[in-house]
């Protein structure tokens, strides 16, 4: 695998040319308007400036943890009907609730949503949300937003992307994704790839070479090259749906007569488009690809650019299994014993369960391959046990009608429903100190389902469906599917689209006003929000020196998921895995905002701001209860790896968070969700921290600052009775996200 570290013109899909090796007759900016994502955004584009675009979405979809929020978000700002088909799909709380209803109350208000505004209902166990789009609304040259990180359909011809749920109450109320044009990256793709390496592995080597290095941050990755040709749809899916763990922004795929049968299999044939580069485009960087040289992968926990050969952890088996436990003692906070040293028997490592599942594994070809590899043996009586999630009711009837699933059921593998939860941590959790290897999206700390505060802990390894195959067939010892030697099916497939006829709600886009929204007892609505006041007292609650912070450590997922419909109930969830004390602090200060609500006095209901506001009046006389603002805001060095969940923001904001301080956002999806609830995104360069944890900070002039759009905002550490000035900066932020970070959020922004 080679990165260009220039730009590069792919001239005839087909040779890639460095831009500092380039005597072409184009030139370059006129080259850049050749790729397939400038066509794409350029149609979608509702400016007239393609440096800053302003979006319009063709579908939106997200599922059963995101919708309730947004939908109520929407409600609170004036929603009259969805203006665009929107698919609510019921993925991730599929389970019951233990001891409640509240799960089920979710899916009965996204049907009478779904019904009440002109929607499509998909009830759960019927898909999960990516391979329903897949299967039902992609389409060529079309963009997609959904709710979920993981909203990738790019292999399809459709630039799709996962973003927060405010941004999709933004298209719901008929206005815009604004963002900067972003870079094109190309993906080229040459060769074939050999025997038992499947689209995980591909995505897996991808993975390890760019995600450190942000070699495509806030980018498109647009795969080219003759090698794409070798792959199959499901392949192409399977690779696509992983770009999102490299931070990219989005994807995008030449197509081929691949692409177009695959639309005929699901009876779409006009959704096709044929999707190529121009005759010269130009990209701002390339990742070269020698399909031929990928071998199977395993992406180590904790996370999924962890990424090693099989054969090289085999080889080196001590030296990686000891990193990992250094890695554990950053991502654990050394608050439990961890080793996987225990694992390795004989030399071999063992492992207690196999997962194949969701919108990365559960395709068709991932599963009748694993079913290939296991045939006529059997995963045997020991700990090891292996489940599989089809990624949709389609699938899993073809499965049935073509035989692979009684072969699946007959070597001890257990087959269940289309269902998201292994991959955030709700199902098929394994016991305490077990090894878990999935084909799934991804392996953070706690995504397997165990609960450190607890002294619970297991964890996660991602691999290909051939390679799990090939380790449940040697009974749960490590194994690449590679020293499988035998053949494989290549099963065609056949969709049926009338299980979807018969079970999945679809208004066809309209309305019925007349329909009584249900709702249960656990869906609140969101408390009131205050607007940016003029000044800003915050109390730093929490300090993270991780070089990444995942979603999942600001709010974790599993067990909260039941809890998305309630943001007071949810906010009692966050930073509970990574620092337990950051609620009570939070709500702590909150009490001086409350204060200044009612009309109070914030040191009457704070007694430790008395000397803070003594200090500040010293400089700042006329900071007073009537143009202040109270709260807090954590300091985290890189914060918002993983998944869109909105939740990692809102919760802070509802517990009187207004602001994070970071050296740097981890991804795009992140700080907007910030922005979109009215906090500050604040980055102050890396080194020396000018406070810790429970100082407390003034930014006079904060409101103006934002209004004047300040390049540099002062602030203030209170050291006891002076002020220790340091510089903040917000990034870029377009006139409508100013407007939102000083009205409070963007439910106020939009309200009525």
């Amino acid at each position: 695998m080679k990165l260009y570290d220039t730009g590069v013109y792919l001239q005839n899909g087909q040779e890639i040319i460095p831009e500092n090796q380039a005597d072409l007759p184009v030139a370059k900016e006129e080259a850049a308007k050749n790729t397939i994502a400038y066509s794409i955004l350029k149609a979608h584009n509702k400016s007239d400036n393609m440096e800053k675009l302003q979006i319009k979405f063709d579908k939106l979809t997200s599922h059963d943890i995101t919708f309730v929020g947004i939908i109520q978000t929407a409600r609170a700002s004036g929603l009259e009907k969805f203006p665009v088909p929107y698919v609510l799909t019921n993925c991730h709380n599929s389970l019951c609730a233990v001891g409640g209803t509240i799960n089920e109350d979710d899916h009965m208000f996204g049907l009478t949503c779904a019904k009440k505004y002109g929607g499509v209902y998909v009830p759960p166990h019927q898909a999960v949300i990516h391979q329903f789009a897949r299967e039902m609304l992609a389409g060529g040259g079309k963009m997609i937003l959904g709710s979920d990180s993981h909203t990738r359909y790019g292999a399809l011809g459709t630039m799709a992307m996962g973003e927060g749920g405010p941004e999709l109450v933004k298209q719901l109320l008929c206005q815009t994704y604004d963002i900067n044009m972003p870079g094109v990256v190309a993906i080229y793709l040459k060769g074939a790839p050999r025997p038992g390496v499947g689209p995980q592995d591909v995505a897996l080597a991808i993975i390890g070479e760019v995600f450190a290095n942000g070699y495509v941050k806030n980018k498109v990755m647009e795969f080219v090259g003759p090698g794409v040709a070798s792959l199959s749809a499901d392949f192409r899916i399977g690779v696509d749906v992983m770009t999102t763990e490299t931070t990219c922004l989005s994807s995008i795929w030449q197509t081929d007569a691949k692409i177009e049968e695959f639309y005929a299999i699901h009876g779409r044939p006009e959704d096709y488009k044929e999707l190529k580069p121009g005759n010269v485009a130009y990209y701002d960087g390339c990742v070269e690809i020698d399909l031929s040289e990928i071998k199977p992968m395993i992406a180590m926990p904790f996370h999924p650019s962890n990424t090693y050969t099989i054969d090289e952890l085999k080889a080196n088996l001590d030296d990686i299994l000891a990193d990992v436990e250094k890695r554990a003692q950053v991502s654990l906070d050394g608050k439990i014993p961890f080793t996987l040293r225990d694992k390795v028997v004989d030399g071999k490592l063992y492992v207690e369960q196999g997962i194949i599942a969701g919108c990365a594994g559960g395709g068709f070809e991932n599963i009748c391959a694993a079913a290939d590899i296991l045939k006529g043996k059997n995963i045997g009586y020991d700990a090891f046990t292996l489940s599989v999630y089809p990624a949709s009711t389609p699938i899993y009837m073809e499965l049935a009608k073509n035989g692979v699933l009684a072969e699946l059921i007959g070597t001890g593998a257990v087959v269940k429903t289309a269902f998201c939860g292994p991959c955030f941590g709700a199902g098929d959790t394994p016991a305490n100190n077990a090894f878990s290897i999935r084909h799934t999206t991804r392996n953070f700390p706690n995504r397997e389902g165990s609960k450190i505060q607890n002294g619970q802990i297991s964890s996660v390894a991602l691999m290909d469906a051939r390679s799990i195959a090939a380790t449940a067939a040697n009974k749960g010892f490590l194994t690449s599917a590679e020293e499988f030697d035998g053949n494989y099916s290549e099963h065609k497939y056949y969709f049926d689209k009338s299980i979807y006829e018969n079970r999945v709600f679809d208004s066809k886009g309209v309305a019925d006003p007349s329909v009584e929204i249900q709702f249960g007892p656990n869906i609140k609505d969101w408390p009131e929000m205050a607007a940016l006041a003029d000044n800003l007292i915050l109390k730093v609650v929490s300090e993270i020196h991780d070089p990444v912070t995942t979603t999942d450590e600001l709010i974790p997922s599993g067990e909260t998921s039941s809890y998305r419909s309630n943001p007071l109930g949810l906010a009692e969830f966050t930073l509970s895995r990574k620092d337990p004390a950051y609620v009570g602090r939070a709500k702590e200060i909150q009490a001086a905002q409350k204060a200044i609500q009612a009309g109070q006095c914030p040191a009457e209901a704070v007694p430790e701001l008395k000397p803070v506001m003594e200090t500040i009046h010293k400089s700042y006389p006329d900071v007073d209860k009537t143009n202040l603002g109270v709260g807090s805001t954590i300091f985290a060095v890189k914060p918002g790896d993983g998944s869109a969940r909105e939740q990692a923001a809102s919760c802070q904001k509802v517990l009187g968070g207004w602001a994070n301080i970071a050296n740097e956002y981890a991804t795009k999806r992140y700080r907007s969700n910030l922005i979109n609830w009215g906090m500050l995104p604040f980055l102050i360069p890396s080194g020396d921290l000018p406070f810790k944890n429970g100082d407390y900070l003034f930014f006079p002039g904060i409101r103006k600052a934002v209004e004047e759009k300040a390049d540099v905002i002062k602030g203030y550490t209170v050291e006891g009775d002076a002020l220790k000035e340091f510089d903040v900066t917000l990034g870029e932020l377009t006139d409508d996200e100013r407007e939102i970070i000083l009205k409070g959020c963007l439910i106020n922004y939009n309200r009525k």
